[in-house]
Order: structure tokens, then sequence, then C-alpha cells
């Protein structure tokens, strides 16, 4: 990653705008992740404006790209263009959204998301997806991780890749902090983040990665890094588990 912006355990990043955008700002933190002149442009004002994106400071431009992430997000007409099912901005950001936004500026060009409830997960598939996390995010291709109450969820953060291979680290967007996800507070639903303990959905990279080389008309798949993936009666990935 060439951008003039990076998030570190213990760093301070950008806070959410409104109490119902903390998914927007996981996309535009996401987006600043691997968009030097995007970020360049939040952070600084520095290079050429962008649209949607306006204000005297890095506070006012983030707040209005989030806006705008926010309106797309929960509309009818996805970042690709494509129609996708609305969703009332008073309720947050829906998962299928925060995936287009994601797919569409907010990562690698060619990383593809799926959407995985972990809800209902043991203890034991939830320390199973954990591992799996640790091969699938990297520099690039973050996860977005729902977390709320036992009922419902109502938080969503930014899951990173951690200083080490069997750390990852996550972005709070209510506090801007970036802080290690324990896996063992993932596992028996004791997280911290922005005062929410149980993970709801995870919108995780697959591994894959469309490569183009160059030209539109001509593409492959590769895979960066992608181990097999863990027992299915741990990870309990049957379809109907997948919203």
């Amino acid at each position: 990653m060439n951008a003039p912006f990076r998030l570190v355990q213990g760093s301070s990043g950008p806070r959410q705008q409104s109490p119902t955008t903390c998914g927007s700002a996981c996309a535009t933190v996401a987006r600043m992740l691997v968009d030097a002149p995007f970020a360049r442009w939040v952070a600084t004002g520095e290079g050429h404006p962008v649209p949607g994106a306006e204000g005297a400071t890095a506070a006012e431009r983030f707040a209005a790209w989030e806006r705008l992430v926010h309106a797309r997000t929960n509309g009818w007409r996805g970042p690709g263009g494509g129609f996708t099912l609305a969703w009332p901005q008073a309720l947050g950001t829906p998962p299928w959204g925060l995936a287009h936004e994601l797919e569409h500026g907010g990562s690698r060009p060619g990383t593809r998301y799926r959407i995985i409830s972990v809800r209902a997960h043991s203890e034991e598939s939830l320390r199973a997806r954990y591992r799996r996390l640790l091969d699938l995010v990297v520099d690039g291709e973050p996860a977005a991780l729902y977390v709320g109450s036992r009922l419902l969820p109502r938080h969503v953060t930014l899951v990173l890749p951690g200083e080490r291979p069997d750390v990852l680290h996550v972005y709070e967007p209510a506090s801007g902090s970036v802080q290690v996800l324990e896996e063992d507070a993932f596992a028996t639903r004791r997280l911290r983040l922005g005062g929410w303990a149980v993970p709801w959905i995870l919108v995780q990279p697959t591994g894959h990665r469309r490569v183009l080389d160059g030209s539109a008309a001509t593409a492959a798949w590769r895979v960066p890094r992608l181990a097999p993936e863990p027992s299915t009666d741990l990870l309990r990935e049957a379809d109907p588990d997948t919203v």
C-alpha cells in the first residue's frame, strides 16, 4: 500500500459523524487505506478535490464522504451501478450495501466479499472463524464486523491485519481507536467495541481476487493467500447461515 494513511494499534483514526454512520465511516476508512489520492484529499485537502468530499477541514471532508456513502449503501443503486435492496438510513448500514462499497473502492481492485452470520456459532466455531480471518484479512482487504447485544446487531467495525500473523486489529469508528481484536473476546462474546460485546455478522474477503492484465477484456482468477477452509462442522457455513 502506498497510501499516506495507516492505522495501527494505538493510533487515532477518524470518528463517525452521526449515530447511524458507523458502517459508512468504516467504508470511508477502508477507501483511505487503499486510495492514496483520496486519503490525501480527505486528510489534508491536498491534490485534486474529490466530488462529494467537500469541506474546509479533514473532519468536514470525512463527514461529507460518509454521508455520500450512507446514501449509496442504503439506496436502490450500489456503487457499481447495479440495483440493490434499499434500507432505511435510520437503521444504519446493511451488510450487502457495505459489501458492495468495499468491493468498489474500499479494497484492492478485484477483491470479492461474502456475508456470514456468526451470531449462533458455538465458541469453538467462532475460534475457527477468527483463525480463518487471520488468513483472509490482509493489507488492502479488510473485513467488517457487526457487533451488538444478545438481541440485535448495533454497531459496525473494521477488521484489519495485525502487526503479527497471529493477531488482528480492529478500527472502532465511534471512538476512532484501533485496538487488538482478541480471539478469546471474539469467541466468548465479550468484545468491547463501542459498548457492544456480541459478534453478529462478518463481511469478509473471500481470498480470491480478480487480477486484470490492463484490459477489461481479459482477466484471471488467482488466490493471493488462501488456506483450506476449516471443518464445515466448526464454521457452520451452510448456505442458510450466509445472509
